[in-house]
């Protein structure tokens, strides 16, 4: 589920920040998880409507 792989990625990310990984790693997981959000919002608004 969507839930499950935002979680995921959200611990991917801290675990990266938290090992001083480089810079650009840190954003494109960044940019992942915002996608993976923004879908979240956007499928939950569809079954609101």
């Amino acid at each position: 589920m969507l839930n499950d792989e935002i979680c995921k990625l959200r611990d991917k990310l801290n675990k990266s920040i938290e090992n001083n990984e480089p810079y650009d790693v840190i954003y494109q997981l960044s940019i992942e998880l915002d996608e993976l959000i923004a879908e979240y919002y956007k499928n939950k608004e569809e079954v609101t409507n």
